[in-house]
């Protein structure tokens, strides 16, 4: 049986990464794939009960050694579970979020990229992504977008203010330049269905 895939879309908040899985799941499954649509943090049984400890209550909840340690367990057990399994039977996997996104998020508090990229190492045995999709915004745009979705209920992530958020697309913006290969930056404007299909286009070499 071949293997399946692993596909992770990142970016910051109001990319469309929800959106653009769900429509790129359909077109996949249209081609005669096999699909299992997942996120982050998130994706199992325990992960889920780890995302709720991670994005309610206040900003100062945790300290930022603990957020990495317990974004870094929930993704432990959401590989084991969820994605190796489904990789193991053919199916191709597509997360929102993954480990991308916690070295953009969580790499902007006391721990550097290195520890984020140990902690991945220690918990997932360095699993990555077959290719990991960057949706990319213009920051007005992608803090629009945010406002219209969220409103006023931003998770205590979101909710963080707009000089963390353009830390974060810088990280992810560079994560694309250092790693080609692996991480390619989609443009995100537009018709919902252009983006779509330009998700398509940059997987075609990888499929069937």
């Amino acid at each position: 049986m071949t293997r399946g895939r692993f596909i992770t879309l990142e970016g910051g908040e109001g990319a469309g990464k929800s959106t653009q899985l769900r429509a790129l799941a359909q077109a996949l499954r249209s081609r005669g794939l096999d699909v299992v649509e997942t996120r982050e943090p998130g994706g199992s049984e325990g992960a889920e009960a780890v995302r709720a400890l991670l994005l309610t209550g206040g900003a100062d909840r945790w300290s930022p050694r603990a957020e990495a340690l317990l974004f870094a367990a929930a993704r432990a057990d959401h590989v084991e579970k969820t994605i190796r399994p489904a990789l193991q039977r053919g199916a191709w996997v597509l997360s929102d979020r993954f480990l991308d996104s916690s070295r953009a998020y969580q790499g902007q508090g006391a721990l550097s990229d290195a520890d984020i990229v140990a902690l991945h190492r220690l918990g997932s045995e360095g699993f990555l992504p077959d290719r990991t999709l960057l949706l990319t915004l213009p920051d007005n745009e992608a803090a629009q977008r945010a406002r219209r979705r969220d409103g006023d209920q931003s998770d205590r992530i979101g909710g963080r203010d707009s000089d963390f958020h353009r830390a974060v697309a810088s990280a992810f913006a560079r994560f694309a330049a250092d790693e080609p290969d692996r991480v390619r930056a989609v443009d995100a404007s537009g018709a919902a269905e252009d983006v779509t299909d330009r998700l398509v286009a940059t997987l075609s070499d990888l499929l069937p």
